[in-house]
């Protein structure tokens, strides 16, 4: 049993104030710097008297007996059996248990340095990922520091580093690199061995090895350079030699390895990619790893790229790119990525896996508060404030002011990048904007969508051929440090229709709206939104002209309900009309299903004390109800139903035309329908369908509403 006495621990580095003798576990022969603290733990608190338990090995395979046998207790020991598998169902099939065997992991950084000083927040970054995983050691590759400095310089970058690998909660070791020991180069006066000496006060030795359960590992050093003329460099092979010394110290450090399942191997420079190192020893040191038989593999960094360079002679080779060092792409399918590697050891073998830094998660992260956050960002639309003006010819022009009200506790950042079509001008094309907790902001854009004066010889329609720019936007939670992006959406730009000349609606041929697509992704519909109309509390009706083409399901003839409002419905071919009062539906249903291929009437009429369904005039349904109509900020769906996101569902199969929604009960007895309905005070909304302008469908009310189609499969059509 290795003994040591120990006087102070230092990060993950033991300081004594004399010689430490850690024969088992850790071979340091450099005799400066400091011994890695962390490797004779194995030292303390051990003794033959102490308790303990031991497990023995257990079958593991289904009808075997998985059961493990342990002794509890000092001089006197007691055998119990123990089942490992438990369970009170008699007949069900038995599961196979798992090895016990000492697995362990170890994580490997790349290089930090090289790139710009917000490579220590990857690091940082790095370093929480390495808590979440909790290996039972980090080992590195060099380049810790940028180096390339005097004292004064090196020793802030060492605290810097230091104080970053600190927050770790399992011991680390370093590896020096060409950044960690190169000197100032202009300075002509740089000390022997450039900053070896800080090097070794402050990280540890340049060479070093040591046992960790059944592995050993084994950190060589890459930039002795000319030790005479105190030169040092990665570009002349004679530069990159390993010294007789540190070969010496290679065969004894494996030589006290031998007895490990496997042997690691970390350095800075990989030296068996051949350019540069071309004419080094390495060969000489890869045949004493080889000789060894246990070495598993060899890590290194310093090219700032990953790289696998296979198995030779039963050895693993890997470079690894960077963690927070200077990438020279961003392109991670190629190996330059910000990442780290884990090892995980097993008895007879081993496995490495690159973890991309920033990609581990914490579960703990998603408490209710956390997803409520980021569903209300997720939710968030920005509020009209001003809209564009849209004239019956098809131009628009205008500034389009939209708010920005953050209902979080915490800052977000929103941007808006305008999509436009052919036509169409903005100034300016993109946005953002970072809102406090609580606050609000505007962004504006300037629109404008000329009519070509040879649009006719062109066949341009500037009505059918309107499209409505997109808003595209992105949003960030910014909390607790970190940026929690939610997906993006594209918003259409919002518009209100100009003055409509008298005789716009007169003399239009007669259509209707009719629902197209065969799929759920293929929903059909008009959209109006809530904040276009208001109905107040009280009887109103609603109304319409339809031709189903199809029977089954649920299919919405106008609605906006969802717990909520009103709608007409048609379920299996029932019409209905439902209304959400005092916090339920009030249900007015047809028994009888509409015809197919026939145009149909169909009214529901609320008047304060009861819920009635006509069909072609005639009364086929009421059921009485009062109270106060439950509201939503859903939209008006014609030929659809919103989905609690305000997405059409549940489209109509057929045609529609002639919606209208009036305030007031407009029918209490039986009555003949009219073909087409005329505004007046009490429309609240009038839809002919019988024209567009682009995406809008136009609202004869004296409101001016406008309607949007949700998507291309709904269609304007002669009505017949």
């Amino acid at each position: 049993m290795c003994h040591a006495m120990m006087y102070l621990i230092s990060g993950p580095f033991l300081v004594t104030e004399r010689p430490t003798v850690v024969a088992d576990r850790c071979f340091v022969p450099r005799g400066v710097g400091l011994t890695l603290g962390c490797l004779i733990a194995a030292a303390l608190g051990w003794g033959g008297s102490m308790n303990h338990l031991a497990i023995v090995a257990a079958q593991t395979l289904p009808g075997a007996d998985n059961s493990v046998e342990t002794r509890v207790g000092g001089t006197e020991q007691t055998a119990l059996k123990v089942d490992r598998f438990f369970t009170t169902r008699d007949e069900a099939k038995q599961l196979p248990l798992p090895k016990e065997s000492a697995v362990f992991q170890f994580a490997i950084y790349g290089d930090r340095t090289g790139g710009v000083p917000e490579g220590l927040k990857v690091l940082e970054q790095a370093v929480v990922d390495t808590n979440l995983m909790d290996p039972d050691l980090v080992m590195t590759v060099g380049d810790l520091v940028q180096g390339y400095n005097q004292t004064p310089q090196w020793l802030m970058q060492k605290d810097e580093f230091q104080a970053v690998m600190n927050r770790l909660q399992m011991d680390w070791f370093p590896v020096a690199g060409n950044h960690d020991v190169y000197w100032q180069r202009q300075d002509p006066n740089k000390p022997l061995g450039q900053h070896e000496r800080n090097y070794e006060q402050h990280f540890g030795p340049l060479w070093y090895s040591f046992m960790h359960k059944n592995a050993g590992f084994l950190v060589l050093f890459s930039d002795e350079g000319n030790p005479e003329t105190n030169e040092k460099g990665f570009n002349d092979p004679q530069l990159q030699m390993m010294s007789q010394r540190q070969l010496d110290f290679v065969r004894q450090a494996l030589e006290r390895l031998k007895h490990q399942k496997h042997v690691f191997v970390f350095l800075h420079h990989p030296r068996w990619i051949g350019g540069n190192y071309e004419g080094s020893n390495w060969d000489q040191v890869h045949e004493i790893l080889v000789a060894a038989g246990n070495v598993s593999a060899v890590f290194a960094g310093h090219i700032h790229r990953m790289r696998f360079d296979g198995n030779r002679d039963g050895i693993e080779y890997y470079a690894l790119a960077t963690t927070g060092g200077n990438l020279s792409a961003d392109f991670p399918d190629a190996g330059y990525l910000h990442h780290f590697n884990v090892v995980t050891v097993h008895e007879d073998r081993f496995q490495v896996a690159t973890i991309p830094v920033g990609s581990v998660v914490d579960p703990k992260t998603f408490t209710q508060e956390y997803l409520r956050d980021l569903e209300t960002l997720r939710n968030l639309v920005p509020r009209t404030v001003r809209e564009l003006e849209l004239t019956p010819d098809g131009k628009v022009t205008g500034v389009l002011e939209l708010a920005i009200d953050n209902p979080l506790p915490h800052s977000i950042d929103v941007s808006l990048t305008a999509n436009l079509f052919a036509g169409w001008q903005v100034l300016p094309d993109h946005q953002h904007e970072i809102v406090e907790a609580g606050a609000s902001r505007t962004m504006s854009f300037r629109f404008l969508r000329e009519i070509p004066s040879a649009a006719a010889d062109t066949g341009m329609d500037p009505l059918a051929d309107l499209k409505v720019p997109l808003l595209s936007m992105e949003a960030d939670l910014l909390k607790d440090g970190a940026r929690l992006r939610v997906p993006g959406k594209d918003l259409p730009a919002g518009m209100r229709l100009g003055d409509v000349p008298a005789d716009f609606f007169s003399g239009a041929t007669n259509r209707a709206f009719a629902s197209g697509g065969t799929s759920a992704a293929e929903v059909s519909g008009i959209r109006i939104d809530h904040r276009s109309y208001q109905l107040p509390q009280g009887p109103f009706t609603l109304e319409a002209w339809v031709k189903s083409t199809s029977n089954e399901g649920s299919q919405g003839i106008v609605a906006k309900t969802q717990s909520s409002e009103y709608a007409l419905f048609a379920h299996q071919g029932r019409p209905s009309f439902d209304v959400h009062l005092d916090g339920k539906y009030v249900i007015a249903r047809a028994s009888n299903e509409l015809p197919l291929n026939q145009w149909v009437h169909v009214a529901g009429v609320y008047d304060g004390q009861q819920v009635v369904l006509y069909v072609d005039g005639e009364q086929v349904a009421a059921n009485m109800g009062s109270g106060v109509r439950t509201e939503n900020q859903l939209p008006l769906m014609i030929a659809a139903d919103p989905d609690g996101k305000g997405q059409a569902t549940r489209p109509f199969v057929g045609m529609v035309d002639e919606v209208r929604l009036s305030l007031g009960a407009r029918y209490s007895t039986d009555f003949q329908p009219r073909e087409r309905f005329e505004p007046d005070a009490d429309t609240v909304l009038l839809f002919h369908l019988d024209q567009t302008i682009g995406p809008y469908w136009i609202d004869h009310s004296p409101r001016g509403v406008l309607g949007r189609s949700v998507s291309p499969w709904g269609e304007l059509v002669e009505r017949n």
